[in-house]
């Protein structure tokens, strides 16, 4: 059975679903001509979807481009479900970084057809996850917190917390207002502007507060 990882080696749950919230940053959102949205996008990625962040990154190439989107993810300890903040709060046990794969021309083309795009965003592999470090490593004020990608050295994606359009603690209450969040979940927080493609041979660097973590790109 997979499950997390704490980067101080401890005992982490078991791997759960990925909830996932789009457009939760306005330039994101400007970038691909999509309107800022009156509430959260939610969808969801299965178990299967998480693979360690230090491994080469695959995808289905026979269906188009990949694009990253970098996201500070959250990892849910307890069961929250209609949770109000302090329980979501208390509900938070790691903080990492993950990427949220997408498989941008397959997903435009059902979105035209009107179809779901699960195959685009949920394929095995769609999540690559660093490992979690515990809330108690964690910065007091959640709401000023950096991230970030670089690609072969050059800066593409930066994020601040302060910039969510949905804070964290809100986004996990009104997520258990419709999903049940269980241990073992996780939730993806949305990605700022400056998502691209990937491409065979680049190198990753992934920044998370004071952390650093590496991948590739098979």
């Amino acid at each position: 059975m997979r499950v997390h990882r704490f980067l101080d080696g401890g005992q982490a749950p078991t791997l759960g679903k990925v909830v996932c919230v789009g457009r939760n940053y306005a330039e994101h959102a400007k970038e691909l001509g999509h309107a800022v949205p009156e509430r959260p996008l939610l969808f969801m990625k299965p178990a299967t979807s998480v693979v360690p962040l230090e491994e080469p990154i695959h995808w289905p190439v026979e269906e188009g481009i990949c694009h990253h989107e970098t996201e500070l993810s959250v990892l849910i300890g307890t069961t929250l479900c209609r949770a109000h903040a302090e329980e979501a709060r208390h509900a938070i046990i790691g903080w990492g970084i993950g990427l949220d794969l997408t498989l941008r021309d397959l997903q435009d083309k059902l979105k035209k057809a009107g179809h779901p795009w699960e195959r685009a965003k949920a394929f095995d592999g769609a999540a690559p996850m660093s490992p979690f470090l515990r809330t108690d490593q964690w910065p007091k004020d959640w709401q000023d917190v950096h991230f970030g990608l670089l690609i072969d050295g050059v800066e593409r994606q930066r994020g601040h917390t302060a910039d969510m359009l949905m804070p964290i603690l809100a986004l996990l209450v009104h997520i258990s207002h419709t999903f049940t969040l269980c241990p073992g979940d996780v939730v993806m927080t949305g990605t700022p502007a400056g998502v691209g493609p990937l491409v065979s041979g680049q190198q990753l660097t992934l920044t998370l507060h004071d952390q650093v973590f590496t991948s590739s790109v098979a």
